[in-house]
């Protein structure tokens, strides 16, 4: 891997990580355009390792606050009942499924989920999941003639079974297309949570999951076409851009829907199935035969 493809790939991780498109997808569709080889499984967790700090960093008040009341929580029972010491524990019992499936399937995460066929059709499944689950929120905050305006629920109100199913969602997320925080959001949106506490959540959630999978990829660095230098360069552009991103989408969704992702997840998915099906790129372009 060149400079400039990790100074691309670095961009674009940061970008796209936590916006609701599929970074993973983002990265693996660069490099088979831009022909070079896919930067792999390992580089995307690597890289994330940055996004994830980014997180760290922006929401540092509210983590620093969950694993205080966590560690009161080991030895008081009272503290056990605190609003921040039960979000410590449920974003452990919510890291769960991603770490069982992502052993399960480390072979099938780093080979066939990487074929741009079922990018394609993540991109728009995904994309539609996403717009159905935005539209119910929306209906919800502006209620109608024949229907009382629904009041959403906050994280104070996240339970057991919520925190699993936001889990399971995650876990959706080891295909590359699907979208870690697309699939979260959209699991919290249906489970009748606001748009800014699924985002929250989703943005907390994955920041176990991400460290612990950066962590163990770390030993395949090095090992084929991507270096430790270009990739430790990307991962410390990503960490820039993702803040940026981050205090910019929190804003957005405030105040607006995600239709603009839906729409591009949708168009973006069925221009590469066009593409695949013209021969203009390969389901597997990039990929390496070694």
């Amino acid at each position: 891997m060149s400079w400039f493809e990790s100074f691309v790939l670095g961009l674009v991780q940061g970008l796209t990580e936590f916006l609701p498109i599929s970074s993973s997808a983002h990265l693996r569709l660069v490099a088979a355009f831009a022909g070079w080889q896919d930067p792999g499984a390992a580089f995307t967790a690597v890289t994330q390792i940055g996004t994830e700090t980014a997180v760290i960093i922006f929401f540092r008040k509210d983590i620093g606050r969950i694993l205080a009341a966590w560690f009161r929580s080991l030895t008081s029972r009272e503290a056990r009942r605190d609003h921040h010491a039960r979000m410590g524990w449920l974003v452990i019992v919510g890291s769960i499924p991603i770490g069982v499936l992502g052993l399960a399937f480390k072979d099938q995460i780093e080979g066939p989920f990487r074929d741009l066929r079922l990018i394609a059709t993540t991109l728009v499944v995904v994309g539609v999941v996403l717009g159905v689950a935005d539209r119910m929120a929306a209906r919800d905050a502006r209620g109608g003639r024949h229907r009382a305006r629904r009041e959403r629920k906050s994280l104070e109100q996240l339970n057991v079974r919520d925190g699993l199913l936001y889990g399971c969602a995650q876990a959706l997320a080891l295909v590359p297309g699907v979208s870690r925080s697309g699939a979260t959001i959209s699991g919290g949106l249906f489970m009748g949570y606001r748009r800014e506490a699924a985002a929250r959540y989703s943005f907390l959630l994955a920041v176990p999951a991400v460290l612990a999978s950066g962590l163990f990829e770390l030993a395949d660095i090095g090992e084929g076409h991507v270096s430790w230098g270009p990739t430790l360069f990307a991962t410390a552009l990503a960490f820039v851009v993702a803040y940026a991103v981050i205090a910019w989408f929190m804003r957005w969704i405030s105040s607006r829907s995600f239709m603009p992702f839906v729409i591009y997840r949708v168009v973006l998915g069925l221009v590469l199935f066009a593409l695949i099906a013209a021969g203009v790129v390969g389901p597997h372009a990039g990929e390496s035969v070694g």
